[in-house]
């Protein structure tokens, strides 16, 4: 595939990456610190994404000249996915001045990342994934998982199959199999599937898959000897394709089977071949390329020898364009900010005030040429997720297809639940609750 060999370019030349002191920022400048991982199994999802989140800062450079007059610097640390590496490059990149966000893309080294960016006070940016109550602000004042955590992701999807069977009190009786990634990524959902199958009547039965998720048999004539209605694969990388055409070889019907956000990409189908055709996955941003801001990145940015992409078959991919929704997330938050603070390099902890009032409607969202893209996001000193709206799509054996409106999880069940966590970890960890007084309290220095 084309995209194979984009990972083979891109790992001879992360090979070449070397350890070097950094400059520092200029007073013009605000930084982004990324952690990528464009060699080893994932190495698909991190050219994607880092490749969308690049051609957005550079975007924003070239049309706008930054954000009001301040440039938009950047430099990459190889962490091949890995947690020791991503805290090496922690270690590295934290000497730079004037760093806006902390984005790895890895839910491994961002739970290792969380006591350190907390006494740096930077923000740590997981989109889509992460530490579920790191929603709630009151105790995380530093992480936020944008968009998406596993538990709202975990209820989109069981309000999907309840859509799919004619309401929820039809869900009564069934039977879900949970598919999942053996790592911390993939047992996050663990107790929230439980607690949605208690609650709604059905019967949920959780098969790991040992990391990378390159054998898979005997896990789906489990399967097949289950008889599910469902399938939810939570799968990442390698794990998701490999799923696809093992469950046609034991003659498990695609279409019923619900991929998870991290493997609802052209990277976990079209390895699979005709096996995924009929595939949903749910997302939080629609793929194509006719979107505005998407169009406006290949005149501008790639029309300028300046894209990130080496194939560009892959513009307007799911991980491109939620690197470029990302980017769009990170360059409001320093707008939001800025506004408060001045048209200047930003402190961490004054980019963190500039997340927690990250007001997106779909209004905003249309003026941003992102219409379709994603919906919308409403941060809160509190609530440090937005609102959870998900989609879902159905993979043809080319392209997406949107399949569903957007649907929101169910706050009222969740929150709570994230809440207690959140306040389990703050008395384990000796943590105040966070006041709206404290989230007004910024360091400017």
């Amino acid at each position: 595939m084309t995209f194979l060999s984009t990972v083979k370019a891109a790992a001879l030349s992360a090979a070449m990456i070397v350890s070097v002191a950094l400059p520092a920022a200029h007073a013009d400048e605000q930084y982004f610190p990324l952690q990528s991982y464009r060699v080893g199994p994932y190495a698909a999802g991190g050219t994607g994404f880092f490749g969308g989140f690049i051609d957005y800062l550079n975007l924003i450079n070239i049309r706008d000249g930054g954000v009001n007059g301040v440039k938009l610097t950047w430099d990459e640390c190889e962490t091949q996915y890995e947690v020791e590496r991503g805290v090496e490059c922690y270690e590295r990149q934290k000497s730079h001045a004037g760093a806006a966000a902390w984005n790895p893309l890895s839910v491994g080294i961002a739970y290792a990342m969380i006591d350190r960016i907390t006494a740096d006070k930077v923000p740590l940016i997981t989109v889509n994934h992460g530490r579920t109550d790191s929603t709630d602000g009151r105790v995380f004042p530093y992480v936020f998982p944008l968009l998406l955590n596993p538990y709202s992701e975990t209820s989109g999807i069981v309000n999907y199959i309840a859509s799919k069977e004619g309401g929820i009190d039809k869900l009564k009786g069934k039977k879900i199999v949970v598919l999942y990634h053996g790592s911390p990524y993939g047992k996050e959902t663990i107790p929230i599937y439980e607690l949605l199958a208690q609650k709604y009547g059905f019967t949920v039965q959780q098969i790991e898959v040992p990391h990378p998720g390159n054998e898979q048999q005997s896990q789906w004539l489990t399967i097949r000897r289950a008889k599910p209605d469902f399938v939810v694969l939570r799968g990442w990388g390698v794990m998701n394709p490999v799923a696809l055409k093992t469950a046609v070889k034991v003659g498990y019907p695609v279409d019923h089977i619900v991929g998870n956000v991290w493997s609802n990409s052209e990277e976990d189908v079209i390895p699979a071949g005709d096996a995924a055709k009929g595939y949903t996955a749910i997302t939080t941003q629609a793929s194509g390329n006719s979107y505005p801001v998407v169009q406006e990145i290949v005149k501008t940015v790639y029309g300028a020898g300046k894209g990130n992409l080496e194939d560009k078959s892959r513009i307007g991919s799911v991980y491109h364009n939620l690197g470029i929704v990302n980017g769009i997330l990170n360059v409001e938050a320093i707008r939001v900010a800025q506004e408060k603070f001045g048209h200047r390099t930003l402190t961490g902890d004054e980019v963190r005030w500039g997340f927690e009032h990250l007001k997106l409607d779909p209004a905003k969202v249309e003026a941003l040429g992102a219409k379709d893209l994603f919906h919308s996001i409403n941060v809160s000193w509190d609530n440090h997720e937005g609102e959870g709206y998900v989609t879902f799509q159905q993979w043809d054996g080319k392209k997406w297809n949107v399949v569903s409106d957007w649907i929101a999880p169910d706050w009222a069940l969740l929150r709570p639940i994230i809440e207690k966590s959140a306040e389990a970890y703050a008395a384990e960890k000796g943590i105040k609750l966070r006041t709206a007084d404290d989230a007004n309290a910024v360091t400017t220095n």
